[in-house]
């Protein structure tokens, strides 16, 4: 049976909060309408709905649902569906084009939900696509198939559930009505406009409420559904709801929803929806998530669930979003803070192979940390250097118009594009075609710098520069220190060698390249010190585990694992030195030999100190090696949750679980001292 492409790319990409819609909006009419009733036992992990799906096209489309699911009934036009295929852990159903309208689509089902597994980390939350269900809480994420869809169509909703007494449940959209007695809790949650699809969560949840009041006077729901571990921090989470929704108002447009909910989960997660984000317990404990994670969440209703990307073309929001909340709460804090992370985007770009390097346009989703390093932190550079370019005022008009334009509309990248030439009245294509269709970075040299002596004063310096082949077209940040101080020349930088003649103030003494990090780009060795990211997201990475056998190998195995999230290419202690990056994990008296046979020897800043310790250093092949040592098993195993989190250090000492110490080594920019 055949069944349209849609389909297949949408289960291959499907994810929580991937597309979204308005609510209340009287932009768009859905052509598709999903009338929607679950009833969810937490206890029994058991679900049963009906749902009605009216369609207002001819079009031919493809009814799927996930295969666990048992379908009492399924019925088009009041005719029996016809027989189903399997496409992976999915069910579907060809509806065939009809040209009486509106068609009807009933079907009502069952099935039991995989029990809620508390241990799993942040990264197995982030991929998981199974229904689960306890009473600490339930998530029935969309790309799991908990409830009937139309394959790679857009559809409103109104959606009515029932949980047992003590429970509370939402899915994104407008709370309609709610009810709660002795016999159990209701609720029926309205999408008037479309979205590509509905993740339900539940849980023992106390609920807060508050309404603001946008910039129009428009009121806005907030609330807090806390589980009773973190329900004290309702009131302050409300309070930076409210202050990101104030600065993004002014920024882009009008808050585009009725509510906005922060929703407590019982795993690891950090997902965001429209309407909604769904935090983890620990999550939410940690100090600086109201200043960071929180704000992006809420950006993200701008862009991805109120602009939604167009996915076959490249995902830009991640990277838009992570521009104006990350990014932009560095830039408020200080210049140091925001060239700080910009160090950082570039360091974990130093820390891939070439094979993996992605365009722009081909990232999609979060799925590693290299797709994250693309697809979040260069996509977010490419912002970086056109508001360099064309100006803050201009760039902020330009995604002004865009909102007013594409909102509640799948965008691609070439609409951003346009949006920005039209703003600055330039065109932009060779920027935006080398920086979204070519994998990789530019690689710039500065390779000379001369002060030249012009009508009797040497205040003129001629700069050479180099980047590799084929060349991209490149803005290079050069900074002249002379006797009164720094100037900062912007250069264009076209071919492969250029010469560039620069007139000081004063007296030239040094020459130093792109010394603010403004310009993505591989870093030469010595602005880039070896961080542990360099063995966890390369995938040449080879690893050697000196445990032999028994438990301390177990816990090394376990330690390996969960830095690379893969197998690891385990070689030999006794081998020679490998020419690839590599990660060494031992106990101190065997890494202590380790070193030795190889002439090597610990930093002298971290000997000696914590329960174990983690550094990195380069060698003279200009590969890095990562170092993992601890003093006995019980050191080691604390290691397996806390150090994944490092991978931008240089080196961490542990004492038990806790980083008492951390840092990078020293860099040194591109300069050459004129003589």
């Amino acid at each position: 049976m055949f069944f349209p492409a849609a389909f297949a790319a949408e289960a291959a990409e499907s994810g929580s909060g991937q597309e979204a819609s308005h609510v209340g909006s009287p932009v768009v009419d859905s052509p598709l309408r999903y009338d929607i009733s679950v009833h969810i036992d937490p206890v029994e992990r058991t679900l049963r709905g009906r749902s009605v799906i009216t369609a207002n096209t001819r079009e031919e489309l493809t009814l799927v649902i996930g295969r666990r699911f048992e379908v009492l009934k399924a019925r088009v036009d009041d005719e029996q569906i016809g027989s189903s295929a399997t496409v992976g852990a999915m069910r579907a159903w060809r509806i065939p084009g009809e040209e009486k309208l509106p068609r009807r689509i009933e079907i009502e089902w069952r099935g039991e939900l995989s029990p809620l597994d508390t241990s799993l980390d942040h990264r197995q939350t982030l991929g998981q696509n199974e229904p689960v269900s306890g009473e600490s809480g339930t998530f029935l994420p969309d790309s799991s198939g908990w409830y009937p869809y139309l394959a790679g169509e857009l559809a409103s909703y109104d959606l009515s559930m029932e949980l047992p007494a003590g429970q509370r449940g939402l899915v994104a959209g407008r709370l309609m009505e709610e009810s709660e007695s002795s016999q159990g809790y209701r609720a029926r949650f309205e999408f008037p406009a479309p979205t590509g699809g509905i993740d339900l969560m539940a849980g023992p949840y106390i609920v807060e409420t508050r309404t603001i009041r946008s910039a129009g006077g428009k009121p806005i729901v907030l609330r807090t559904y806390f589980h009773r571990e973190v329900a004290d921090l309702a009131g302050e989470y409300l309070d930076s709801v409210k202050g990101y929704i104030d600065l993004y108002e002014s920024w882009i447009g009008a808050y585009p929803f009725t509510e906005f909910s922060i929703v407590s989960s019982p795993t690891p997660t950090g997902f965001g929806m429209p309407t909604l984000t769904y935090l983890g317990l620990e999550v939410l404990r940690l100090p600086f998530i109201r200043a960071t994670s929180l704000g992006h969440e809420v950006l993200h209703n701008w862009w991805g669930n109120g602009v939604y990307p167009d996915y076959a073309k490249g995902n830009w929001s991640e990277g838009l979003t992570t521009f104006m909340a990350d990014y932009a709460y560095k830039e408020r804090e200080s210049d140091a803070a925001a060239r700080e992370m910009r160090q950082g985007w570039l360091r974990d770009f130093a820390a891939l192979s070439p094979s993996q390097y992605a365009p722009l346009t081909s990232f999609t989703s979060r799925t590693h940390g290299a797709s994250q390093i693309v697809g979040y932190n260069k996509a977010a550079m490419v912002f970086l250097m056109l508001r360099d370019l064309l100006g803050r005022e201009t760039f902020d008009r330009a995604l002004q118009a865009f909102w007013r334009e594409q909102r509640f509309r799948v965008a691609s990248w070439e609409d951003l594009q346009r949006a920005f030439e039209a703003a600055s009245g330039r065109n932009l294509h060779a920027f935006f075609d080398q920086w979204l269709t070519r994998p990789g970075a530019p690689a710039v040299r500065l390779t000379e710098a001369v002060r030249v002596k012009a009508e009797g004063e040497n205040r003129h310096v001629s700069v050479t520069l180099e980047q590799t082949e084929p060349a991209y077209r490149l803005r290079v940040p050069i900074a002249v220190r002379t006797q009164q101080g720094e100037e900062i020349r912007t250069v264009d930088l076209e071919n492969t060698r250029q010469v560039f003649s620069i007139e000081t103030d004063a007296l030239p003494l040094e020459v130093i390249l792109d010394p603010d990090l403004r310009l993505f780009r591989h870093l030469m060795p010595q602005e880039a010190t070896p961080i542990l990211r360099q063995v966890m997201v390369n995938k040449t990475t080879v690893t050697v585990l000196l445990p032999e056998s028994g438990p301390v190998r177990d816990a090394a195995e376990v330690l390996v694992t969960k830095l690379q999230h893969r197998a690891p290419k385990l070689i030999p202690g006794t081998d020679n030195m490998p020419a690839a990056p590599a990660l060494v994990i031992g106990l101190q008296d065997q890494v202590d030999a380790w070193l030795a046979r190889h002439e090597l020897r610990r930093p002298e800043d971290i000997k000696g100190k914590g329960s174990a310790q983690a550094w990195t250093t380069r060698l003279p092949d200009g590969t890095t090696l990562a170092v993992v040592s601890a003093r006995d098993i019980e050191s080691l195993a604390a290691l397996t949750r806390p150090l994944p989190h490092y991978g931008r250090q240089s080196y961490v000492v542990f004492e038990g679980a806790k980083a008492v110490s951390k840092g990078t080594w020293p860099t040194r920019p591109q300069a050459v001292k004129l003589d």
